[in-house]
């Protein structure tokens, strides 16, 4: 009995205790939860879905985000980046959030101010169906004392294979252009279907700068926006 009350109390303390707080992922995103986690096989679809992720320095150099000059540029490429086109497109729906936000987009700094970073990166989430058979059928057959049977399904699949699933992830970064230190960090990703007439390259730049710069730049932190 003694053994079953120390038992039990000890249970209690574990639930008692308070939960470890759990930091928000470093800058250079090597905590940004991997693709099969987000979109794995048994997970609901996530066409349309946005997913966000913010980061702010601390201290006082981060009280310099939203004022000044500032300039937008395009990372170094790396597989999966978008073409000049596309980073045009995005580079524009950047720009807009940050003249929003209060920074004077119109008369850069030569000698100092602030430096976006932007990059586009895409992937494959789930790929095309295969082609389906337009007429499929199974056949039955048996024997009884009666006699014999036979017995015939058919099929008919006229819908044509859906297109990939893919995902287009914007990246930002706003630096001190004098020190290079980096004071803000940003991470939009939405997944599509491919050939989707509803997300044109323009509708996923506006969504992804406007959902990345909500709150800028007060909120961090992590989020899922639906649709």
């Amino acid at each position: 009995m003694t053994l079953r009350l120390a038992a039990v109390a000890s249970s209690l303390a574990i639930l008692a205790a308070p939960l470890a707080a759990q930091p928000y992922p470093g800058w250079g995103g090597s905590d940004w939860p991997s693709r099969d986690a987000r979109f794995g096989r048994d997970a609901p679809s996530p066409e349309g879905k946005v997913q966000v992720a913010r980061f702010r320095a601390e201290g006082a150099a981060a009280d310099a985000l939203g004022k000044g000059a500032v300039a937008v540029i395009a990372s170094p490429a790396a597989p999966g980046d978008g073409d000049e086109r596309e980073l045009a497109t995005f580079e524009a729906a950047v720009v807009d959030q940050l003249a929003g936000v209060g920074y004077d987009v119109a008369t850069p700094d030569p000698t100092g101010g602030q430096v976006v970073e932007l990059r586009i990166v895409h992937a494959e989430v789930v790929p095309q169906e295969a082609p389906h058979k337009p007429v499929s059928g199974a056949m039955t057959m048996g024997v009884s004392n009666r006699g014999s049977m036979m017995g015939m399904a058919v099929a008919v699949d006229l819908t044509k294979p859906k297109k990939a699933l893919v995902s287009t992830r914007l990246e930002v970064r706003i630096k001190d252009k004098a020190s290079g230190a980096v004071l803000w960090e940003g991470r939009a990703e939405i997944v599509t279907r491919e050939g989707d007439a509803r997300w044109s390259q323009q509708e996923i730049a506006t969504k992804l700068a406007k959902v990345l710069f909500d709150g800028f730049p007060s909120r961090t932190g992590e989020v899922e926006i639906r649709r």
